[in-house]
Order: C-alpha cells, then sequence, then structure tokens
C-alpha cells in the first residue's frame, strides 16, 4: 500500500469542497463590505444550488452516453476553474456595480457561481475516478473532503473571523447640568476583533489549495508508483478498458471485499447483483438523508444552536464538528463495517442528535440549559455525535458503491446533490424569507 498514493487521494479529495466551505467560514469577515449583507448566505444557497446544472449534465451523459465524457479532462477543467474563480475573489471580491439603481457585487456572486459549479460537479466526477484505485484509497479520499472543511475552518480560527467582545457602552439621555431628570444607561455593545489578516489572503490560500489538488490528480494520473496501485481492468470515462476473465474477476471481488461471500446469487441487475432493489432504495434514501442534513440542515441553523451559549462554545463546536468528519473517515479506514442494520442504526442516533441541535435553534436565543455550564458543554458534545456519525455512514455507503460499479458511483454523487438540494429548499424559507429562527443580541439577551 503506497503512502505516497494515500497522500495524493487525500490532497484530491481535499479539493473536492474547499471552495466553497472556505467562502461559508469567511461570511462574518466579508459581509459587513458588501452591499448585501447578511441576505449574502441566502444567495450563496441559492447559487450552490443553482450549480447543481454541472453534475445534472455529468449524471445525463453517463447514463445516456456512456464512454463520451472525457471524466479526466472535465476534472482538469473544474480544478483548474476552481483555481483561477479563487485567485480572482481576492481582486475582486469587494467590486460593485449598479444594477437597476442599486450596488450589487456581481463579480463575487459570479465567482461564487462558479466556485459552486466546481464542488457541485466534484461529486460526480471525482468519486467515479477513484474506481481506478484499489478500494482502500476511497476512504483515503473521503478524509481528504473532510479536511476540506476542516482545513479553512482552522485557517479562519487563526485569522480571528467572528471574534466578539462585549464592552461597556454607557450613554447619558437628557444631558443638562445639575438636571434631576438626567438619566444614564450601561449597557454592553458587541465589537468584532479585527481579523489578523485580509480576506484577501484567505481566498489567495484557496486558490493555492485548489492548485495543490491540482497537482496531487496530475500525479495521481502519471506517477510510476500510483500506476502500481491501479486495479486489473480499470475505468476510463466510466467503462471498463478490458474485459475480466470469470476466475479474475471472482479473485479481484473477493480481495475487494472479504466481507462478501465469493459465489453469490445475483439479486438485482444493480451493480454486482449483491443487493436487492430493495436494499439499494434503502442505501440512496440514508445517503441523501444523511447529506442534507451535515450539508444543508444543520450547519445553516447551527450558529442559532450554539450562539446563546457564547462565542466560545460556537467556534469550539464548528471546529470540533470540522475534525469530527475526517476523523469519522479515519475510522471508517480501519472499520469498515459494512452491515446495512448498523448503517441504519448510526443514521438513527446521527439523526436523533441533530433534532436537539434543531430544537436547541428553534429555542433560540433562550435554549435549555442557558445558564449551566453542562448545557455548553452537551451542545459541543451533540454536534460532535452528529457530524462523527452521519459522515461514517456515508463514507461506508461510498465505499459499498465503490464495490458496485462507476455507474453506482456517479449515482452517488447525484443522490449527494439531491439531498443537499433538498435540505436547501426545505431550510431557505424557514431560515431567510420567515425568518422562523431568532440569534438574539450576543451581549445583550436575557432569558428567564
Amino acid at each position: 500500500m503506497s503512502l505516497l498514493t494515500h497522500l495524493l487521494a487525500c490532497l484530491f479529495g481535499m479539493g473536492s469542497w474547499i471552495s466553497i466551505n472556505g467562502l461559508w467560514v469567511e461570511l462574518p469577515l466579508i459581509v459587513p463590505q458588501i452591499p448585501e449583507g447578511w441576505y449574502m448566505p441566502s444567495y450563496l444557497s441559492v447559487l450552490i444550488q443553482m450549480a447543481n446544472i454541472g453534475p445534472l449534465f455529468v449524471t445525463l451523459m453517463h447514463r445516456f452516453s456512456p464512454g463520451v465524457l472525457n471524466e479526466t479532462a472535465v476534472i482538469y477543467t473544474i480544478i483548474a476553474l476552481g483555481t483561477v474563480a479563487s485567485f480572482l475573489l481576492g481582486f475582486f471580491w469587494k467590486e460593485t456595480v449598479v444594477v437597476a439603481g442599486v450596488p450589487r457585487s456581481v463579480a463575487l456572486l459570479v465567482l461564487t457561481f462558479f466556485l459552486s459549479a466546481v464542488d457541485c460537479t466534484s461529486s460526480v466526477t471525482f468519486l467515479p475516478f477513484m474506481m481506478r484505485l484499489k478500494p482502500q484509497f476511497l476512504t483515503t479520499y473521503y478524509i481528504g473532503e473532510g479536511v476540506s472543511g476542516l482545513l479553512p475552518a482552522l485557517v479562519a480560527l487563526v485569522q480571528g473571523v467572528g471574534v466578539v467582545h462585549c464592552l461597556n457602552n454607557t450613554q447619558t439621555m437628557n444631558l443638562t447640568l445639575n438636571s434631576p431628570n438626567s438619566s444614564v444607561t450601561s449597557d454592553l455593545q458587541a465589537h468584532y476583533q479585527p481579523a489578523n489578516f485580509s480576506a484577501e489572503v484567505f481566498f489567495f490560500f484557496l486558490s493555492a489549495m485548489m492548485l495543490v489538488c491540482l497537482v496531487a490528480f496530475l500525479l495521481l494520473n502519471y506517477h510510476p508508483s500510483v500506476a502500481r496501485e491501479r486495479p486489473t481492468g480499470e475505468y476510463t470515462n466510466g467503462v471498463r478498458e478490458k474485459p475480466w476473465k470469470n476466475k479474475k474477476r471472482a479473485e479481484h471481488k473477493h480481495m475487494m471485499d472479504p466481507y462478501r461471500p465469493q459465489n453469490h446469487k445475483s439479486r438485482s441487475s444493480f451493480g454486482t447483483g449483491f443487493y436487492s432493489w430493495m436494499e439499494v432504495f434503502y442505501i440512496y434514501v440514508i445517503l441523501a438523508w444523511s447529506n442534507a442534513l451535515t450539508n444543508v440542515v444543520l450547519p445553516s441553523v447551527q450558529s442559532y444552536s450554539c450562539m446563546p451559549y457564547g462565542n466560545n462554545i460556537y467556534h469550539l463546536s464548528a471546529t470540533m464538528a470540522a475534525v469530527s468528519n475526517p476523523l469519522a473517515c479515519f475510522i471508517a479506514l480501519f472499520l469498515p463495517m459494512r452491515s446495512l442494520r448498523l448503517m441504519g442504526a448510526l443514521t438513527v442516533i446521527g439523526s436523533g442528535a441533530g433534532a436537539y441541535l434543531m430544537g436547541m435553534a428553534v429555542l433560540s436565543p433562550c435554549p435549555l440549559l442557558l445558564k449551566e455550564s453542562s448545557g455548553g458543554v452537551i451542545i459541543v458534545l451533540v454536534w460532535i455525535l452528529f457530524v462523527l456519525t452521519l459522515s461514517y455512514v456515508k463514507v461506508i455507503i461510498g465505499v459499498i458503491l465503490r464495490d458496485e460499479g462507476h455507474s453506482a458511483l456517479v449515482w452517488c454523487g447525484a443522490v449527494v446533490q439531491l439531498g443537499s438540494l433538498l435540505g436547501a429548499v426545505t431550510m431557505f424559507p424557514l431560515v431567510s424569507v420567515y425568518s422562523y429562527f431568532s440569534s438574539g443580541d450576543p451581549c445583550n439577551t436575557k432569558c428567564p
């Protein structure tokens, strides 16, 4: 097993969502300086869903014209586009254009759409590409995908994004010397700490990480040690290059998945036929559900669930949640349990943790145990449990579908985006239109 190939697979996976994840964590710094203000997160959600035209096109091409779309060329194109778009953001994110008499951050919105298209399309191109390597490298790829959320969060933490201090703000009303009607009021006012380095530097960092992803992809294609890690009969553009002989096929499948019986009766026309259509439906439903929760539904209310407990609890929960994703992938590297029952049980546990987090977000700015130190500890631990369990489920589903063939992984990426789309359609009106959630003042909210 090549450590170099593992490292390259991890760096390749890191480029999948690092641009959009980075943009999300940088919002507290860029929002005060753009005319869209705090409507920008809503615009970002809409742009990400519009960008699903990319994975839709790729999925339809694989379905109706298999082998026509050059998968490697598509990956080179989207990584290069992500690198250039991130670099240009460093120069133009503050530039505005007057549209219908109102200043708009046109450059920021356009470049954000391109980054969204890059990251969304990676779901249906990066995963299928991993069919060209041995199965164990798919888990390493998922570790890199988790790092795509962790690394920007850690850099933003060093940058000091969103760190707030509550300072006394004393005001004197009806200022008249020796006047008995004069009154002095004192309250706390939120002051955000200046960033340690600018948003421009952060965007250049994202561009550099995309460039690292591009180099990793080049080496995955051409480095000699990586070539030795390719299974017999690799895929090109979704089509197997050479047909296997029956003996080699059986030997390879057994080596590829020791958890399956060597000779099994075909139960469906899906992939190898190991799973029935009901089980396939079950797997994809769990995949859509877990991605809806982890990618959109709970992240959209994370600030509401954590900020009432304090700024430190919010940053700790965000950081630990980002750490939990690659940690779950690392665990799956050594414990690749493929039991569908275990998958269902972990999904129930993760969904239960998500229900608690959603409940605290609904109760914001006065959630349970607000005045108890245990309240902040519990909310951090629940966030860790939520991300850890559902991230593990997503990795195991990816490993299962990898054994079912290239087409199964293409549909895996499509269902990931579908789940995220359904989550966004559900949460966008609740958060941005109807303002169902309330954040309160970080310094002056009083609860009974």
